[in-house]
């Protein structure tokens, strides 16, 4: 962060489901910050939290660090490095060799953090021209929810180099927990996707599990409290559990529509390596037949209803 700023500026670009509350730990933490989504309803629910929200990023040229929790590769590519097909500056103009997007419009010296998870190959996307621009790009996708997003207990899967790391440490630790991943960019993103093939397959198996009681005539709620505990508990079992029983009404800590963009992008990562991945493409085909039947919004426990249809 600059020394000769109080307050460091950062400006968080998507401040969706869980980027909002990403973003007010960040506000609560003492950071100066701007959150910037072009949805205006996700700039209204900011602003109800006390932020300033903009439908630009203009602020980030004078950002000390610029979070980008955006969705896809794409829109990641998009933010940083503006459209692909974008008409860029003007031949000849004084900024024709400056990059579009935040890249272009960040200062030098200040830090790019890409949480969103893109896989490896998006973020290595980034380097070359962040470098060109002395900014600092940090990659480091999060895990937990929007739950431990709201405590401030994500779980964030850092690669940077040593300085670029120790720069932002308070601002990330302001969301979660750091775990260091290696200077290599990318491999924070890889970390990640190892632990989404776990988590994908994981709540998929949770939900087979109590399905099968069902069947079986059994209480699943006694089931489930029989065995969490066990050598057959796990996390998703106990977290997610639960809000199976509850039915499609249950409280959305983690849709299903993020283990369907979450699967399907560890599965392209896994192919690109030659890697069969035959339980995680298990999974995955039940998050497609739930978002199918409709089910993209509700909570990622809702898979169980592929079991129950």
């Amino acid at each position: 962060m600059t020394e000769n700023s109080s307050t460091p500026k950062v400006t968080f670009v998507g401040i969706g489901a869980i980027g909002l509350p990403m973003a007010t730990r960040v506000a609560a933490a003492g950071f100066d910050l701007t959150a910037v989504d072009f949805s205006a309803a996700q700039r209204a629910a900011a602003q109800e939290k006390g932020l300033r929200a903009e439908d630009s990023a203009a602020s980030a040229a004078v950002a000390d660090a610029v979070i980008v929790m955006v969705a896809t590769a794409e829109q990641l590519h998009s933010a940083a490095l503006g459209p692909r097909d974008g008409a860029g500056p003007r031949e000849g103009a004084p900024d024709a060799a400056r990059p579009a997007g935040l890249i272009g419009a960040m200062r030098p010296g200040a830090s790019l953090i890409v949480m969103s998870t893109v896989g490896p190959e998006a973020v290595q996307a980034l380097v070359e021209p962040a470098r060109e621009r002395g900014i600092t790009l940090v990659d480091a996708p999060v895990t937990g929810g929007i739950a431990r997003a709201a405590l401030g207990s994500l779980r964030l899967f850092v690669s940077a180099d040593f300085a670029g790391l120790e720069e932002n440490r308070s601002l990330l630790e302001s969301m979660g927990t750091v775990v260091e991943c290696g200077t290599a960019i990318g491999d924070g993103q890889a970390f990640k996707a190892v632990n989404q093939l776990l988590c994908s397959v994981h709540i998929v198996a949770a939900a087979e599990a109590l399905a099968l009681a069902e069947k079986l005539g059994l209480d699943p709620a006694q089931v489930l409290e029989a065995v969490a505990e066990g050598a057959a508990g796990s996390f998703m079992l106990s977290d997610r559990g639960p809000r199976m029983l509850q039915g499609p009404e249950a409280q959305v800590a983690s849709a299903v529509g993020i283990f369907v963009k979450d699967s399907s992008l560890v599965s392209e990562i896994a192919s690109a390596h030659g890697f069969e991945a035959p339980m995680l493409e298990a999974a995955r085909a039940k998050y497609l037949e739930a978002g199918e039947a409709g089910l993209t919004r509700h909570d990622d426990s809702q898979v169980i209803a592929t079991y129950q249809r």
